[in-house]
């Protein structure tokens, strides 16, 4: 499974406007489990290819407690769904939102190695390279919830990725980075994006950084005029 997740990477990243000299640069949580995806993963690139790894206690699992007992964690998790899956948090464990809030201080890191160009040593540095997140299914969604504001009803609506899975973002036209660059409209609503969110992300892909979609609901006045029922309602 991880093997050929790793080839369907390297397949991406050697296909991708042709360049010759790319590489890749993996962060990893610390969890035994993503250290042995990374591994599997690893073995589908040639070591020429692998610009660095680095272990990241910021991107590990959701804590969902010292030592779970099973049927305790089969009731906890029951009283999850009841009082909402990102507000939730576990006996001396984490909510979603608990998560959120490391993702926020590795987000900040992971922008400034992007934008500094950290992956590799002055004067060594690809322009042609892939950055892979190896983590797990609701860290995951919460890095893509806080990268692209949406909001805590957006997330609760998505998908969890299989074992092995992988979304691709990928910068567009202006440089942003775009789900909808590699993935397809259908492939995206199956993880759970609404039309909105959709629509969000076509504008992603010609947008340039620095630039806002102010008709998106978190980022302007829209929000209120979308939930307007709820309001009334709740």
């Amino acid at each position: 499974m991880q093997l050929l997740c790793g080839r369907r990477l390297r397949d991406l990243f050697s296909s991708d406007r042709g360049a010759d000299d790319w590489k890749v640069y993996f962060y990893v949580s610390p969890y035994r489990r993503t250290l042995e995806t990374l591994r599997g993963i690893a073995h589908a690139f040639e070591p020429h290819r692998i610009a660095g790894v680095r272990e990241e206690p910021r991107i590990r699992e959701q804590d969902f407690g010292n030592f779970q007992d099973r049927e305790q964690m089969r009731v906890e998790k029951e009283t999850r769904l009841r009082y909402g899956r990102f507000f939730y948090r576990f006996p001396n464990g984490e909510s979603a939102a608990d998560v959120y809030d490391r993702i926020t201080g590795f987000r900040e890191t992971l922008r400034a190695d992007i934008d500094i160009g950290r992956f590799q040593p002055p004067g060594e540095q690809s322009p042609n390279m892939n950055v892979v997140l190896v983590s797990h299914g609701l860290t995951l969604r919460v890095f893509l919830m806080r990268w692209y504001k949406w909001t805590v009803r957006q997330f609760e609506g998505l998908e969890n990725l299989g074992n092995g899975g992988a979304l691709v973002m990928q910068t567009g036209e202006g440089g942003r980075y775009s789900l909808l660059v590699h993935h397809t409209a259908d492939e995206l609503r199956a993880f759970g994006l609404t039309d909105e969110m959709l629509e969000d992300q076509m504008w992603q892909k010609t947008a340039k950084p620095g630039e806002l979609n102010y008709s998106f609901m978190t980022n302007g006045q829209s929000f209120f005029d979308r939930f307007t029922n709820q309001f009334h309602t709740d």
